[in-house]
């Protein structure tokens, strides 16, 4: 017999044979394939017996004709009175074959080119929805069928997980076993949603054109079938700018569908298409249902009953504060107001002019520079770190890091107390202020009273370089207000069901000490002096008053926030294109905007004077002061050598020799003036100097850099 040869290795053994690699691989890609042929046959079958099961289960066409799908909301008022009525409105039911061929032809075009060609669940579309989604990194392009939106609408919710798509896909494949493409199309343009409650095409046209849907035309049809997308957002109504950005979408994917010619597409002149006016979008109590109604997916179980939904409007202000921002507002530039009571319940709320022609909530979205009206910051950390309304400051010229402010008409009024630096909104005393206490510090502190947008540590911060949101600053107005307490604003106080179930009551939410009293009375004092005398006396009202002015570079916005009888409300006023507004001060326009709504909201209630004591802590206090305070026969005296001495003028020391207790130190002048005396005395105490003369000014900051880094 032969004998194989066998390699040896480098010891002289013989090796044993490897086995071949390649055999390898391929047994696993063998048993691979067999398990993944297995388990597609197991799918496959699954798949087959869960569509036959939900075939069968599924509703008649009829049925699916006379469901409807939404929720009714009924909104309310403080008072009770009705604001809008939300939900489903439905239209005429229009048989296929009398809807127009244009609109028919519009929605296959933009939602589901292969309709006619897929069972339900587009592969393609789904590979091609993955492929935009690797290459973009977000989902921009949907796999989403006619069929599976059908489905989606009727059966289940928007809820964007893998469990709900797989019904979703079986439901599609159902409905095509039970229905005739025919009837599936007939059955979404009569269902689908397309925005201001209207479902169906026959609602939509006459909502948005005025006709009923069987005349739509083909510009129509290019309008209505764009709004599938973002019903709000491409809604006529709200902006029929975008509207007919988003149809000329529509009519160039129609003719690349070879539905239309090219110039068949463009003849279309969307522009001529007269659309019906929104009578009820009119009334800007919009704003507020659309920053409040959001919130009751988070404060709602998961429920379809018609529900109705009392809020903290006061329709009386509302309209007061839809006049203030329509009448005041400088023309093509825009304004917002908030009005929080002092529980932070919105009393008012104001995002734009008109609602019809933007319905974008400046009030709450919009971030804009708040000028001067940051210097509340400022001061705050100032009156925390010690200083008080009569302390004396000095404006003069100055530089830090680089950085050199300046004051309006580049006038400068040399020592003054702290009190009129704030009320004329001096920025040189700002900038020395927030260079002593620290940029980081006030940083910090508008953190604490609730600004959530970023902010920067650079010197210039302390004259609001950072952007804020209207409700932000509104909310820290009212917290000085409330004497140092935080404040959270709410615009949903309770829901019920139509039937009077309570479903949900507002419980108010833990407050926080945010500043000592005496630093929110200190505060109080100074933005009263602002409006009494200073840059804001155009929001006098006749009952006391404390508010600051904002405006910055170039007039480009205009702000102004105070308080008075337990309502804080702030205005704003700018263009949205941040061009500059001429004449547009936080002491003008904004100011009267706000005594114009001040004067009616705070018609019916008390005058409230504001407490402006300082209590100063014990820390703050000197001890010297605290002695004069009190009886001085409470009191023991101890020599140097710690002896017991008695109070009577003359008095032996340790070494027998006589000195006088109430004797000066060598190296101390014998007197001290009575002025000054009583100067320290009225500035520990918080008593106002009668002689402002008197006092000296409090040091000079130093120029030393401070940290730039607060997120």
């Amino acid at each position: 017999m032969a004998r194989r040869d066998i390699p040896r290795r480098p010891d002289g053994g013989r090796s044993e044979p490897q086995p071949k690699s390649r055999s390898m691989l391929g047994r696993w890609f063998r048993r691979l394939a067999a398990w993944g042929a297995g388990l597609a046959l197991l799918g496959t079958i699954a798949l087959v017996v869960a569509v036959a099961v939900t075939v069968r289960s599924l509703p008649g066409y009829g049925e699916l004709k006379s469901s409807q799908s939404g929720q009714m909301i009924v909104v309310r008022a403080a008072d009770g009175s009705e604001i809008v009525t939300l939900g489903p409105s439905y239209g005429k039911w229009i048989p296929y074959e009398r809807i127009p061929q244009p609109m028919k032809d519009a929605m296959v075009s933009v939602e589901d080119r292969r309709y006619r060609s897929h069972w339900g669940v587009d592969p393609i579309g789904i590979v091609r929805s993955l492929m935009v989604r690797v290459e973009s990194g977000t989902w921009k392009q949907g796999g989403s069928t006619i069929t599976q939106q059908l489905a989606r609408n009727i059966f289940l919710n928007n809820t964007k997980t893998f469990g709900r798509k797989a019904r979703e896909w079986v439901l599609a494949l159902a409905l095509e076993q039970k229905f005739s493409k025919d009837q599936i199309l007939e059955l979404y343009l009569n269902k689908v949603y397309f925005g201001g409650g209207a479902y169906g095409i026959d609602s939509a046209a006459r909502k948005f054109f005025g006709h009923s849907g069987e005349e739509i035309t083909l510009p129509e049809a290019a309008i209505i079938a764009g709004l599938v997308k973002a019903p709000s957002r491409y809604s006529p109504t709200a902006d029929a700018e975008a509207a007919v950005g988003r149809a000329g979408v529509v009519l160039q994917t129609m003719q690349n569908a070879g539905v239309l010619t090219t110039q068949e597409a463009q003849a279309v002149d969307l522009k001529a298409v007269k659309m019906v006016k929104d009578t009820a979008g009119q009334n800007s109590a919009r704003y507020f249902t659309d920053w409040a109604l959001p919130q009751l997916d988070l404060i709602l179980p998961e429920n379809d009953k018609p529900i109705e939904v009392w809020t903290t409007l006061d329709p009386v202000a509302q309209k007061a504060a839809t006049s203030a921002i329509a009448g005041f507002a400088p023309k093509g530039s825009q304004g917002a107001l908030v009005s929080l009571d002092r529980d932070g319940a919105v009393l008012a709320m104001v995002g734009g002019t008109d609602y019809v022609t933007s319905n974008y909530n400046r009030a709450v979205n919009a971030v804009r520079q708040p000028g001067s009206a940051w210097k509340l910051f400022v001061y705050l950390s100032a009156l925390e770190a010690g200083y008080t309304p009569d302390d004396r400051v000095v404006d003069e010229p100055v530089t830090i890091d680089g950085w050199t402010p300046r004051n309006d008409g580049n006038r400068y009024a040399g020592e003054i107390d702290l009190r009129t630096a704030f009320a004329y909104s001096k920025n040189t005393v700002a900038a020395q202020l927030g260079n002593e206490v620290g940029f980081g510090t006030v940083a910090n502190m508008a953190r604490r009273f609730g600004i959530t947008t970023p902010i920067n540590t650079l010197p210039s911060m302390v004259l609001g370089s950072s952007e804020t949101r209207v409700i932000d600053m509104v909310r820290a107005f009212a917290s000085v207000q409330a004497k140092g307490m935080s404040v959270t604003p709410y615009g949903i106080r309770k829901v019920t069901t139509t039937d009077g179930e309570v479903l949900y009551k507002h419980r108010p939410e833990s407050v926080q000490q945010l500043v000592p009293p005496y630093v929110a009375a200190g505060m109080t004092d100074l933005m009263q002096t602002a409006v009494n005398i200073g840059t804001g006396r155009a929001a006098q009202i006749g009952r006391p008053v404390a508010g600051k002015t904002g405006t910055t570079t170039s007039n480009k916005d205009g702000w102004f926030l105070g308080f008075s009888s337990g309502i804080t409300t702030g205005v704003w006023m700018g263009r949205d294109d941040a061009k500059a507004v001429p004449g547009l001060q936080g002491g003008s326009a904004p100011a009267r905007a706000f005594a114009a709504y001040m004067k009616v909201a705070t018609r019916k209630r008390p005058v409230e004077q504001f407490d402006t004591e300082l209590k100063l802590p014990q820390w703050q206090l000197e001890p010297d002061d605290e002695a004069m305070q009190g009886n001085p026969d409470d009191y023991f005296y101890v020599d140097e050598d710690g002896n017991l001495v008695d109070p009577s003028r003359k008095q032996q020391s340790g070494n027998g020799q006589e000195y006088d207790p109430d004797a000066p130190p060598e190296g101390v002048p014998p007197e001290v003036p009575q002025a000054a005396n009583d100067d320290f005395l009225n500035r520990a105490t918080g008593r106002r100097n009668p002689d402002p003369s008197v006092a000296g000014p409090r040091p000079r900051p130093t120029n030393s850099p401070r940290p730039a880094s607060i997120p």
